[in-house]
């Protein structure tokens, strides 16, 4: 590292020690937006920070389950080896909820220096940087719903009726997660419980750049923590029951013009209200659809989210303030204008939700793309519009076949994400479920 970065770690160091912290996580997020991290105590963080701290090099790249996916190049590609976490010094935070503890994000390179370029923050970064050569610095929020249930995985209770105050703060435990998330620097907005029994939606203020993906990556990785800690189970599963609402990662994204910090996605005298920037960012992520739809849908129950009547698009759409569609148009004023994707599941990966993104929308710019009429409200039931990828499989094979896309997020990115998503595939495929026994045992 170089020698600013190692003086600056050792300044954050020093402030820790300062405030009695004895302990410091490194984490690295991946591909499932997971936290892996490693604890040393803080007399060793001080090496660590300026030479790496070794790490499994294939461990962003393990499917679901944890299991090592032969073909994903960091595993038998690199004979196991180890890889570098070198923490990004602006990704500093206390953990409220941990006696003694702090932590860093990090990115990583292997022991020459080269960095690990199917990682997911390392994907984000590519397009960030991508974004800022156009002139533009990309403004990012997310709106994570879960589920909190026991610890046995029940519903704390169930039926429908969103935004009810006494279902709101159901538990406590909901009013105490504002507190420690607000304490983690979260900045949480708004807390109420969502369209289904025991789910609950609590989105925080977007950040410029990297801030971004690292914030709702911060959020879910420690919602989980704390409901461990208090004796619950959160998830962000995209569809944890099959009779209860799915949950979502609506993801809002505007660009901001690098040389005066305005809004470029607003435009008053547009009947939209949006930039022919906006516009165009629009129409690469239309003209993207499919191949983008393998990030922000990866598992198969995300497909089970996908229905109509449910907030949950099915075709490639935008509107104004339509919840059905693909893409809605959002904000009242010229500065506030920016668009809302709805396609991002709540398992979904921020890193590459955003880069997913980032990387159509900048294609759209790029050339200058006309955006088509908007559907006609409610989008869903627009029958002139192509719907989205059924399968994982599908998704997965027009992201292969996307040039631009592919080409965007990295040749490794795209090999070491398919070849581990088919794996998990092919481990469904050969799952027999409840259903299956249900249906055939009795009656063949």
């Amino acid at each position: 590292m170089a020698t600013d970065t190692t003086t600056g770690a050792a300044q954050v160091l020093d402030g820790w020690r300062a405030q009695g912290i004895r302990f410091v996580r490194f984490e690295l997020p991946d591909m499932h937006g997971t936290s892996r991290a490693k604890m040393v105590p803080i007399e060793r963080a001080y090496g660590y920070a300026e030479s790496g701290l070794n790490m499994y090099g294939g461990v962003a790249v393990l499917d679901s389950r944890s299991d090592v996916v032969g073909g994903t190049l960091y595993h038998e590609e690199v004979a196991y080896g180890d890889q570098l976490l070198l923490p990004d010094l602006e990704t500093a935070a206390v953990v409220p909820w941990r006696e003694a503890t702090a932590r860093w994000i990090c990115d990583s390179t292997w022991a020459d220096g080269t960095p690990l370029e199917a990682l997911p923050r390392r994907v984000w970064r590519k397009q960030l940087e991508r974004a800022r050569a156009l002139g533009y610095e990309p403004l990012i929020g997310y709106e994570p719903e879960f589920y909190l249930l026991t610890a046995d995985q029940e519903l704390l209770f169930e039926g429908y009726h969103i935004f009810n105050v006494t279902r709101n703060t159901y538990v406590p435990f909901i009013q105490e997660l504002v507190e420690q998330l607000n304490a983690y620097g979260l900045e949480v907005i708004t807390a109420n419980c969502e369209y289904a029994g025991s789910q609950w939606e609590l989105p925080c203020l977007p950040l410029r750049g990297m801030g971004g993906p690292d914030r709702c990556f911060s959020f879910k990785n420690a919602v989980k923590e704390l409901a461990h800690l208090h004796g619950y189970t959160a998830t962000f599963m995209s569809k944890p029951f099959a009779d209860s609402a799915g949950s979502g990662l609506h993801t809002h994204v505007s660009l901001l013009n690098v040389a005066d910090g305005g809004n470029a996605f607003g435009d008053e005298s547009d009947a939209a209200g949006i930039s022919a920037a906006c516009r165009s960012f629009i129409a690469g992520n239309l003209r993207h659809a499919a191949s983008t739809y393998a990030l922000l849908a990866p598992t198969v129950n995300c497909m089970k989210r996908r229905r109509t009547h449910t907030f949950s698009p099915t075709n490639v759409s935008w509107g104004l303030e339509d919840r059905s569609a693909l893409i809605r148009i959002k904000g009242g004023t010229t500065e506030s204008r920016h668009i809302e994707h709805r396609a991002p599941t709540g398992l979904s990966n921020p890193y590459l939700v955003g880069a997913a993104i980032l990387a159509a929308g900048l294609n759209g710019i790029e050339d200058g793309l006309e955006l088509e009429p908007a559907a006609h409200p409610p989008a869903e039931e627009d029958e002139s519009r192509t719907k989205l990828p059924t399968s994982v499989r599908e998704s997965l094979e027009a992201l292969e076949a996307d040039e631009r896309i592919a080409g965007a997020l990295g040749e490794d990115f795209v090999t070491a994400y398919g070849v581990m998503r088919r794996y998990e595939l092919s481990r469904f495929d050969d799952h027999v479920t409840d259903w299956e026994r249900n249906e055939y045992v009795e009656i063949y």
